[in-house]
C-alpha cells in the first residue's frame, strides 16, 4: 500500500520506476503499453468504443512521442546522477529530497501533457459508459478495502513490510536482518495511515463521478485539469495532515536503508541503474508528427 503516493513512488530506487511511469524494466515494450501515460488504469475501468480506441491511440501515440523527446533526456541525467551518489556513497537525505522533487515535477508534466487528450475522452463518453466507469471504480474501492483492511493489524503490517522488503530487494539484493527489522519499524509507524491513503483515494474518485455528470456543462476540462494536475486540493483533512509525517517516514527509511547498505548490494543497485539507463538510453523515440 503506498501511502504516501510520493508522486506514486518514488525515492532512491523506487525513483527508477517511478521515471519510468510502469515497474518494467523493458521501456521498449513499456512505451507500447496503452495504460503508460494514464494517471488510473483506464482500461481497467472502462469500455471503449471502436471510434474511442482508434483516437485514443492515435493521441497516445504523439503523447509518448512527446515524452520519449522532452522527458527522457533529464531521466537519463537524473539516473546518471543517482548512480554517481549510490557509487560514491553520498546518497544522504539532502540527495533523497532533490530526487523526490525531481520525481514530483517529472509526474506533474506528464498530468499536463495529457490532461486535453483525457478530458476529451471523457466527455465523448455516454451514460452508459460513465455508469460502468462508476460501477468499477465502487468495485476497485471495495476490493482494495478488502485487501488493505481486511487483515487483522498485525497481518497487515507483515505484508506492508512484504511488499515494501520486495520493491527495495528488487534493487540491492537480498536484505540483511537489520535492513529487514528496519523495514518492519516503518511498517509500524505508518500503520494508521492505511485506512487515510483509501479514503483519501475514494474522495479524489467520488471527485471524477461528480465531473463526468457534469461533463456536457461548461468548464468541464477546467475541472478535469483540476483532478489531474491539482490532486492535493482533493486530499481529505485527515489525509493532508498526516502526508508530512509520512512523506518524512519514508524519506528516513531510504536514508537508513542506504546506510545500512554493504558494498554488494551498492553494486548490486548501480548496476540495476546501470541496466535502467540502457534500458531508456536505447530506446527508439517516436518521430513527431
Amino acid at each position: 500500500m503506498p501511502f504516501p503516493t510520493l508522486a506514486s513512488k518514488t525515492l532512491i530506487w523506487l525513483l527508477a520506476a517511478t521515471l519510468t511511469l510502469t515497474g518494467c524494466s523493458r521501456m521498449n515494450l513499456a512505451y507500447r503499453n496503452l495504460d503508460l501515460l494514464i494517471p488510473w488504469t483506464l482500461n481497467d475501468y472502462l469500455d471503449m468504443t471502436g471510434d474511442q480506441q482508434k483516437r485514443f491511440r492515435a493521441q497516445l501515440r504523439d503523447h509518448l512521442g512527446w515524452h520519449c523527446r522532452t522527458q527522457l533526456p533529464g531521466y537519463l541525467d537524473t539516473l546518471a546522477r543517482l548512480q554517481g551518489q549510490v557509487r560514491d556513497g553520498q546518497l544522504n537525505e539532502a540527495a533523497l529530497r532533490e530526487h523526490y522533487a525531481y520525481a514530483t515535477e517529472a509526474v506533474a508534466a506528464i498530468a499536463k501533457e495529457i490532461t486535453p487528450t483525457t478530458a476529451q475522452l471523457l466527455a465523448d463518453l455516454d451514460d452508459d459508459q460513465v455508469r460502468d466507469l462508476s460501477e468499477s471504480l465502487e468495485e476497485d474501492r471495495r476490493e482494495r478495502e478488502e485487501k488493505y483492511l481486511g487483515p487483522s493489524d498485525a497481518e497487515q503490517i507483515r505484508e506492508r513490510a512484504d511488499r515494501m522488503r520486495e520493491r527495495v530487494e528488487r534493487w540491492t539484493g537480498t536484505t540483511d536482518a537489520e535492513q529487514r527489522q528496519r523495514i518492519l519499524q516503518w511498517a509500524h509507524a505508518v500503520a494508521p495511515q492505511t485506512r487515510l491513503w483509501l479514503e483519501n483515494r475514494a474522495a479524489w474518485q467520488q471527485a471524477l463521478r461528480d465531473a463526468l455528470d457534469r461533463r456536457h456543462e461548461p468548464g468541464f476540462d477546467e475541472r478535469v485539469a483540476r483532478l489531474l494536475q491539482d490532486r492535493e486540493a482533493y486530499w481529505t483533512p485527515a489525509y493532508r495532515a498526516a502526508f508530512p509525517a509520512a512523506e518524512k517516514a519514508a524519506i528516513d527509511l531510504f536514508s537508513d536503508l542506504y546506510r545500512l547498505t554493504d558494498a554488494n548490494q551498492r553494486r548490486h543497485i548501480v548496476k540495476q541503474l546501470q541496466d535502467l539507463r540502457n534500458d531508456l538510453g536505447s530506446l527508439d523515440c517516436l518521430p513527431a508528427n
